[in-house]
């Protein structure tokens, strides 16, 4: 049913996605340049984050750190400080379960079952990636400026490539985490998920906007077990709007934008504007000058 007084637009849906650009206020609404803002906080609050940040970084960076154990420790200290060196024994059962969580080993993950896991190479980032996981269902991880130095502290050991003034902010899901290859100043925003099963390269500049997906691996039709893992590349300086989706295998060419909730099945051209279900090319982008850079109040 079409809402009576609303401008029938039914003519320019494509399965459900609207593709007319005129529906956006984009296209009539005037655009400000408004680049992010510096956000202080306490010198107290930023030399306690840097010591805590630091003594992670310094143990990670001893050759016989062991992850596991840092990361029960971390996590612990975190989640139930108060418990941190009490004998698990002389608690109740179902705080015992709760402690054993911190301790990666204890747990499994998905793509621990997927068959063409290089367990080496898995095994040590688990650990990591769990930590990572587990901060971001604390309250530690809503505080902005603490998550993305976190997350990129943990990134730089965990993505086969990691670039310059990478931001993850939270709940970001990744596969394997080995199979990523990050280039400098990628965002990538809340909720997204990263397969990496069969690889995922994301180019300079790269931005991933909120509950977006990425994949790296797709399913036979009859059998499900029948599974193809391509590489998906991601160009330089592409954004993906929120909720889209990009399928495996998927090249998108450098400068490409695909739109809210579009699904890319295909490779697409540089600098276009794609959208819809499957996504189509709408346009090219416009050829206007861009603003100069300003200061990432985020970055390294």
């Amino acid at each position: 049913m079409w809402v009576h007084g609303l401008p029938d637009r039914r003519k320019h849906l494509t399965f459900g996605v609207i593709s007319d650009s005129s529906f956006h206020c984009t296209a009539s609404t005037p655009m400000t340049f408004l680049p992010n803002r510096v956000v202080a906080i306490s010198e107290d609050a930023e030399r306690l984050y840097d010591r805590w940040l630091g003594a992670i970084d310094e143990r990670l960076d001893e050759p016989d750190c062991d992850r596991y154990e840092l990361c029960r420790t971390v996590l612990t200290e975190v989640y139930f400080p108060q418990l941190n060196g009490v004998d698990p024994e002389t608690l109740p059962v179902s705080m015992q379960v709760a402690l054993a969580q911190m301790d990666a080993r204890n747990v499994t993950l998905e793509p621990e079952y997927y068959a063409e896991i290089d367990l080496e190479r898995y095994e040590r980032v688990k650990s990591l990636i769990w930590l990572w996981e587990m901060f971001d269902r604390s309250p530690l991880a809503e505080n902005v400026h603490l998550g993305v130095k976190f997350r990129r502290l943990l990134a730089k050991r965990i993505f086969g490539q990691c670039g310059r003034n990478f931001k993850a902010f939270h709940h970001v899901k990744i596969s394997f985490g080995y199979n990523l290859e990050v280039g400098d100043n990628v965002v990538v925003h809340r909720h997204v998920l990263l397969d990496d099963r069969g690889g995922i390269r994301l180019g300079d500049g790269v931005s991933v906007s909120d509950f977006a997906n990425v994949y790296s691996h797709s399913h036979g039709v009859v059998e499900g077990r029948n599974i193809a893992t391509p590489v998906t590349a991601i160009g330089a300086g592409v954004r993906v709007t929120y909720h889209a989706t990009v399928m495996s295998g998927v090249h998108l060419a450098e400068g490409t934008m695909l739109g809210a909730f579009g699904v890319a099945t295909k490779d697409t051209e540089p600098h276009a504007i794609y959208a819809g279900i499957p996504a189509k090319k709408i346009k090219d982008k416009p050829d206007e000058s861009r603003q100069p850079p300003t200061p990432d109040p985020l970055a390294d």
